[in-house]
């Protein structure tokens, strides 16, 4: 069933992991989806996938640290097909790592790309959406956080606090633009099988996920994409604010 057909889905972090099945997820109920990443390779081959499955789709090659490369996207979703009306949040990186080793650089990757990179997106894309629900449509922000936003780890400091960030601003902009019918969404995955972990270099890191692997069967990107779904097919009056998926193995 094309539970969705209606709907204008820009999907970021699009070429891999969680955002890459939500958009195959997402075109398969019938949504067109607008696929946004930095690898314009990977995009293009997630859009034939879509098409060849009788999908819509737009590969945009976006950097979300470049305010003028997201408003660019945006621009064109607009011209394209009409106003966005359900955006799914979700690029960002996790780069553990031992404070005391002062790796400023990576401290500023973590912010620009999950802080300050889904307040781009949000700027980009919060007008259309606004224009979409005046409209009388169903309208979805769904940010992707992690448990790792209400939990603590050893050397997940700067990743940690950058998702308690999107949590805590999830549940502001659900005040600020839930009376204007704009259902506001946090998903807080636990440990999840993407690419992240293989941006590790970290050996604390690199132990506590060998550690994790032995005794947690990892949730798969398809597991998420679900529940994004479920999200966007609820009745237009109801919201589900957060959402904690966890591997079933996983306490904490």
């Amino acid at each position: 069933m094309n539970q969705l057909n209606t709907r204008i889905a820009v999907i970021t972090g699009a070429s891999s992991g969680i955002g890459y099945a939500t958009a195959k997820l997402l075109a398969s109920r019938g949504a067109k989806v607008a696929v946004l990443a930095r690898r314009a390779d990977i995009l293009e081959k997630l859009a034939a996938e879509i098409t060849a499955a009788g999908g819509t789709a737009l590969a945009l090659p976006v950097d979300v640290t470049d305010q003028a490369s997201v408003d660019a996207a945006a621009a064109t979703v607009e011209q394209t097909w009409g106003p966005a009306d359900l955006v799914f949040n979700n690029a960002g990186v996790m780069l553990p790592g031992a404070i005391e080793e002062r790796d400023i650089a990576q401290w500023q990757h973590q912010i620009d790309l999950n802080v300050t990179g889904a307040m781009r997106v949000i700027s980009a894309f919060v007008p259309q959406l606004t224009k979409a629900a005046a409209a009388g449509a169903t309208v979805d922000l769904i940010n992707t956080s992690s448990i790792a936003a209400q939990n603590i780890y050893p050397y997940f400091a700067v990743y940690s606090a950058s998702k308690a960030y999107v949590s805590h601003l999830s549940r502001h902009l659900r005040a600020e633009l839930g009376p204007k019918n704009i259902r506001v969404s946090v998903v807080e995955p636990g440990c999840t099988d993407t690419e992240l972990q293989g941006h590790f270099t970290f050996p604390g890191a690199l132990n506590w996920l060998a550690g994790a692997r032995e005794t947690i069967t990892f949730l798969q990107p398809e597991n998420v994409a679900e529940v994004v779904g479920f999200l966007a097919e609820q009745p237009k009056h109801v919201n589900l604010q957060q959402v904690v998926v966890m591997p079933t193995n996983q306490a904490s």
